[in-house]
């Protein structure tokens, strides 16, 4: 199979997010010593459910495999609920056997931020690069925070947040006037370095962005459309985030027929 970017139509959210899960915990048992690319959002939070659940099941062991997520608001300390490092310990990381250590954030509080998004690139490349980087898409259709006018080729760096960032975050804050307003985030060229790229989507009002970033043409302005030049990246939507695809019989077609997605399939006559 050559390179290109697949989409995976699952009939939910939650299997949506299942299938995501069991990717990741494939590609763990596979090589204990994986290097995770995260995110973070109400998202992933139904796959880092699953993952918690296949370790305390079915011994999932996270103890060799170190983890960089995408992303950290600038001047939030770890312990702040609404960090992001908050939100992986949360969901993820003191839930499962990791070490902490292996755990990567940027450090947004840094005294230097440029000086700490060249360690963050550095420490990547230390690490021997991402193995599988998993992504969401922000409303914006943004892949991190690489926000519109990002450059295909950006590193991490601090970038400011866009308006419709703020606002889709602000509820989490309790009002806009309580989000910050930068972040560190890993660049396009950074997520785009990674072995294999996995974003998932769910949603109908995700349904507009994944047909733009999957279909449509490649534009600084929607940094996902990047991902159309990643030699593998998987998409997994539900078939509300499906909504707006012209090409949804083949992505299931895919699903049914590729010999990879057999042991992902359901029996037959499950959904």
């Amino acid at each position: 199979m050559g390179p290109r970017m697949e989409v995976i139509l699952r009939p939910t959210a939650e299997a949506a997010a299942d299938l995501v899960a069991r990717i990741i915990a494939r590609e763990l048992r596979a090589n204990p010593h994986l290097v995770l690319g995260l995110a973070t959002g109400r998202t992933m939070e139904a796959v880092y459910a699953r993952l918690v659940r296949f370790h305390r099941e079915e011994g999932l062991d996270f103890s060799l495999c170190s983890t960089f997520n995408l992303d950290e608001y600038v001047g939030l300390p770890p312990t702040d609920r609404h960090s992001f490092r908050h939100y992986m310990n949360h969901h993820l990381f003191l839930q499962v056997n990791i070490d902490l250590r292996n755990t990567h954030l940027p450090d947004g509080r840094a005294g230097d931020l440029e000086a700490e998004c060249r360690a963050y690139e550095a420490l990547i490349k230390r690490f021997g690069g991402i193995d599988l980087q998993l992504l969401g898409i922000g409303r914006s259709g943004h892949i991190g925070f690489n926000e519109p006018l990002s450059a295909l080729q950006s590193r991490t760096r601090v970038k400011a947040l866009s308006p419709v960032t703020v606002a889709q975050n602000a509820p989490l804050f309790g009002g806009e006037d309580q989000v910050p307003r930068r972040a560190i985030t890993m660049g396009v060229g950074t997520i785009l370095e990674a072995r294999r790229c996995l974003l998932l989507a769910t949603g109908e009002e995700k349904a507009d962005l994944i047909a733009r970033a999957v279909e449509g043409p490649i534009t600084a302005m929607i940094s996902a459309t990047a991902l159309q030049l990643h030699p593998r990246c998987t998409v997994v939507v539900d078939e509300a985030a499906a909504g707006r695809l012209r090409c949804t019989e083949y992505y299931r077609w895919i699903f049914e027929n590729e010999p990879e997605w057999e042991p992902f399939r359901p029996p037959a006559g499950a959904a």
